[in-house]
């Protein structure tokens, strides 16, 4: 089983809620931004999301049938950002669709970063 971590803390913690019931909440400019070891932590339990290379953001590429299909989930997944006010970066094309998460007022990643990307993952389950 994956590990949970306390983002406060970056610590483990096993009563935290699953991500896709946690909503995102608003980071103060200057909070500091998730460690590596949480990062992967995290990642481990999101499939498909990858991090770049100075760990400031993660990004995962959808595949899709046809261009239909493609912008009905770039439409849920704008859904998704808007009510939990965190928003991607959303890049596609006919069939397939880049997102990539980050917290701009920190100028890295937070918890706010991996529920996204959990919540964007069940659009699809």
């Amino acid at each position: 089983m994956s590990q949970i971590i306390n983002p406060s803390m970056n610590q483990p913690m096993n009563d935290l809620p699953n991500l896709l019931e946690q909503r995102c909440e608003d980071i103060a400019k200057g909070t500091k931004g998730l460690v590596i070891p949480t990062i992967e932590s995290y990642l481990n339990m999101l499939s498909g999301w990858d991090v770049t290379l100075d760990y400031a953001s993660i990004h995962k590429t959808f595949a899709f049938k046809n261009y239909h299909q493609t912008v009905s989930f770039v439409n849920a997944v704008s859904w998704v950002a808007h009510k939990e006010d965190h928003h991607p970066e959303i890049c596609f094309g006919y069939n397939q669709c880049k997102i990539t998460l980050k917290t701009h007022n920190i100028k890295g990643l937070s918890q706010n970063d991996m529920i996204m990307a959990a919540k964007i993952n069940a659009l699809l389950d």
